[in-house]
């Protein structure tokens, strides 16, 4: 395991500190947690959104339009203000 540095602001580290489970357990242990589920829930939204991108990708990644089945719709609607 290897030491770091971090800033707090001071009323920040005050409440931190004033916590029972820091108080039980230690800023180091609750920290570290706190940054293990931080990355769990980023790491979540950024694999979805990666899913959704490639999603799109795949489904635009064909030149030919809308495919046979929707051939000739792209005329039929009509744009606000038109």
């Amino acid at each position: 395991m290897r030491s770091i540095q971090v800033r707090f602001d001071e009323d920040l580290l005050n409440r931190l500190d004033a916590s029972e489970e820091v108080q039980r357990r230690g800023r180091s242990e609750v920290l570290q947690r706190a940054a293990a589920e931080y990355l769990g829930r980023h790491c979540e939204a950024c694999e979805a959104a990666e899913t959704i991108a490639a999603r799109y990708r795949k489904a635009y990644e064909n030149e030919s339009g809308l495919g046979p089945e929707l051939e000739g719709w792209e005329d039929q609607g009509s744009w606000p203000g038109k």
